[in-house]
């Protein structure tokens, strides 16, 4: 770890002295609410270098000034951008899909929810939600009637993956995550290059830019999809956060946070649900 006031430059050329990394780590949370760990600075230097070039700047002092005038709302927005991780996969982990489709879809028919609402937060570029219309396109397939229709709302805090999301047009690499080759056929229309989701899945989905920390949600949801998002919050972050997707959720509701996650510590909202498939929790 570098001493205190020592400086580290970057291949890349951006110069960031400790004092300057921990005015930035601070900035950061305080946007976006992630945590940096404080071994960071190479990340921080490559995910900023080009965007720290095109306005002008070389060293990361510059830029926590910057982030700080009012009149910098763009920058702001490009950094958050730059620093969010947007690892995603069709599919990823596959239980949540599994409980979706075995347990949960079931329970509202036989509960008589004509219209249930699911939401996808931190959604990056949209293949979690395209993968929840697909288990919904597939269990309507086998009970035709069973809802009106089930609305998906998808957030995140990166508007850049969100015009991917919605674009809803994937390369061959991408499709290669966690997509069958049934569902691949099913789901997707070839368009030269790349894939594009059915309008039949697309038109269930809808899109929106949301900070976790800020966004307001106007509906109820009878399930929440926030998985591997946590991780890069402080907890004091985390407990905020899952106050407010609770205060987002019918009675009863479900939540699925990422496969590593839990949640316990850091709410008393939700019981733990045991299942042949995996665990997940309800409000309570």
């Amino acid at each position: 770890m570098a001493q205190a006031g020592t400086s580290f430059r970057a291949a890349c050329g951006v110069q960031i002295t400790d004092a300057d990394y921990r005015r930035f780590r601070a900035r950061l949370e305080e946007l976006s609410g992630i945590l940096l760990g404080e071994d960071k600075k190479y990340l921080v230097a490559s995910r900023l270098s080009r965007l720290m070039e095109d306005y002008g700047m070389s060293s990361l002092g510059e830029l926590v000034e910057r982030l700080s005038l009012p009149a910098e709302q763009e920058l702001r927005t490009r950094v958050i951008e730059a620093m969010t991780t947007n690892e995603t996969s069709w599919f990823r982990d596959g239980y949540p899909f599994e409980i979706l489709a075995a347990v949960i879809l079931p329970e509202w028919q036989s509960r008589g929810i004509r219209r249930p609402r699911i939401w996808s937060a931190a959604c990056s570029t949209g293949q979690e939600p395209y993968s929840i219309s697909m288990v919904v396109s597939e269990y309507l397939e086998r009970h035709p009637g069973a809802f009106e229709e089930v609305d998906i709302l998808a957030t995140d805090i990166d508007g850049r993956a969100l015009d991917v999301a919605r674009e809803a047009r994937y390369d061959e690499l991408s499709i290669q995550r966690g997509l069958s080759q049934q569902r691949l056929s099913r789901f997707f229309v070839r368009e030269g290059r790349t894939w594009r989701v059915q309008d039949t899945v697309r038109r269930r989905v809808a899109f929106r830019r949301m900070n976790l920390q800020a966004g307001a949600v106007t509906h109820r949801f009878e399930a929440v999809f926030c998985r591997n998002v946590l991780i890069y919050f402080a907890p004091e972050t985390k407990r905020r956060i899952l106050q407010r997707i609770a205060g987002a959720m019918r009675p009863g509701g479900y939540l699925f946070p990422g496969a590593s996650e839990s949640i316990s510590q850091y709410s008393d909202a939700f019981e733990m649900v045991r299942t042949r498939h995996g665990i997940h929790y309800r409000l309570r």
